[in-house]
């Protein structure tokens, strides 16, 4: 009975916001899209304030009562009560949230001259420390705002709005990556509503101003925001380096990916695809990176159309988005995710084609760290194997007329003498594994016979020959050894009869 292969699969409505919105979601706001998460932290900080005003309530009261019970016998100090301390507090909160709204409010403080250029006035001014440290691109970015803002009758306040926010961000390096992604949308969130208040609900043309400002202000601040220190971004580039490095052994035939790389035009597209992944770490503006994904995943679903001669659906495009990421290994993959997610306008990640091929470059990765053997049809020892180096997977053969090609003959010819190589190395690893035996044999035979020997002579002792007898003379005489040595009578005997010879 064959067991048929599960492949990859992500029902669609994964992507979407689990509040259900509609909106696209995102791992990174806990599958929430940007609305509902901006939502739902104003309710966790209002929470948050509320539970601080009580708390503070608790304490000013309860130090108001034990101070009142010490210093009944004295003249008690003017304590300020807890209407001013709440009006205190309000001052305070209110100062916070005028913050983001006084970059809306033109300035009445030395307006500008009518006869002065809209270039003049609108250029970064030379003496700033801003502009003193800007890159050629920032300068050109600012160029080429100063000229989109130009025809728009309130240019010149949407551009004093976004220089002045640009360099107060310059002061919050030292803040959170949220906070300081906040602080962006924030921004981003209030000159929306004031353009389509001004442009009448007129949602091309905002969207159209919106995707200038981000360009503006994300070229200039790209060096201060990506990858800051503050965060671990870091850490997790390098993580998810290393976890794609110790899968290159994942073939296509593992991930199910319908895509025949032997068709000219399949593997020029995969190529493309590859390369448009590697590029994004090139860009500054989340708009520009965004662009580098879509064009990645349209290059995957012509190499899809073309193999599978049909279009493309979206249970085959996850998979070869997988198998592209792991091809590329694109640098700073972790990095660049979370800025597009900290710092790109919420309304290009909740709707259109950016943010449904966003969300499916987000589920590809989390796809990458959790992937398992089960996920390849392997079972666990085979994938540490793999894993860990010890072994390889067995290539699959191509078959039909591919086969004859002379790529894959001299690719099949590599794979068949790494399978004698393999063999000789079991081979070898069996004679060692002999010859070791054979050794300890010997030493273990050479102690036998050691000790049988040992025992042989122990059971039969040597005799001991009895000392010489000294005369009186002084002269001595050995004993003569024979048969009848034990008679005594013997030494009495004549001597024997010497023969003699006849004349005869």
């Amino acid at each position: 009975m064959t067991t048929q292969r599960r492949g990859i699969h992500l029902d669609q409505s994964e992507l979407l916001c689990k509040k259900g919105c509609g909106f696209y979601g995102n791992t990174g706001w806990q599958g929430l899209c940007s609305k509902c998460w901006r939502e739902e932290n104003q309710r966790e900080k209002q929470k948050q304030i509320q539970e601080d005003w009580a708390l503070a309530e608790r304490l000013q009261r309860e130090e108001e009562e034990a101070y009142s019970r010490h210093q009944k016998a004295q003249t008690q100090p003017t304590i300020t009560p807890f209407s001013k301390f709440e009006e205190r507090k309000t001052k305070e909160k209110s100062s916070k949230v005028n913050t983001v709204t006084k970059f809306f409010t033109p300035s009445t403080k030395t307006p500008p001259k009518k006869d002065t250029p809209f270039d003049a006035h609108s250029s970064p001014s030379p003496s700033s420390s801003t502009s003193r440290h800007s890159s050629v691109g920032s300068d050109y970015a600012t160029r080429e705002f100063i000229d989109f803002l130009k025809p728009l009758k309130s240019g010149r306040e949407i551009f004093k709005q976004c220089r002045a926010f640009t360099e107060s961000m310059v002061y919050k390096r030292d803040m959170g990556a949220d906070e300081l992604s906040e602080c962006v949308q924030d921004f981003y969130q209030n000159l929306s509503d004031r353009l389509h208040t001004q442009f009448k609900g007129s949602s091309d043309h905002v969207e159209s101003v919106m995707d200038e400002v981000e360009k503006y202000m994300m070229t200039r601040l790209y060096k201060d925001v990506f990858c800051p220190e503050t965060t671990d971004d870091e850490r997790k580039d390098l993580a998810i380096q290393k976890r794609i490095r110790a899968l290159h052994w994942v073939t296509i035939e593992m991930l199910c990916v319908p895509v025949d790389e032997e068709i000219a035009e399949v593997s020029d597209s995969v190529v493309k695809a590859i390369t448009d992944v590697i590029e994004m770490d090139s860009k500054c503006v989340p708009k520009e990176k965004l662009a580098c994904i879509t064009r990645c995943s349209k290059h995957i679903f012509n190499a899809i159309k073309i193999s599978k001669k049909e279009a493309a659906s979206a249970d085959d495009f996850l998979p070869t988005l997988i198998y592209i990421v792991l091809k590329a290994n694109p640098p700073r993959l972790q990095s660049n995710i979370q800025y597009i997610t900290r710092f790109s306008n919420p309304s290009r990640l909740m709707t259109g084609e950016d943010g449904y091929y966003f969300t499916n470059l987000c589920c590809a990765v989390a796809f990458i760290e959790k992937l398992d053997g089960q996920s390849l049809n392997l079972s666990s020892e085979e994938f540490d194997l793999y894993m860990s180096g010890q072994a390889s997977p067995h290539w699959p053969q191509s078959s039909g007329a591919s086969s004859c090609s002379p790529g894959s003959a001299a690719l099949n010819q590599v794979h068949k003498r790494l399978d004698v190589l393999t063999g000789l190395g079991e081979r070898q690893e069996r004679v060692m594994e002999k010859a070791r035996q054979l050794e300890s044999d010997l030493i273990d035979w050479t102690d036998e016979v050691e000790q049988k020997v040992q025992s042989v002579l122990e059971s039969f002792p040597a005799e001991t020959q009895n000392p010489t007898a000294t005369t009186a003379s002084g002269t001595t005489s050995a004993a003569s050894s024979a048969i009848d040595s034990d008679n005594v009578e013997n030494e009495h005997l004549p001597p024997p009869l010497l023969p003699q010879v006849f004349a005869g």
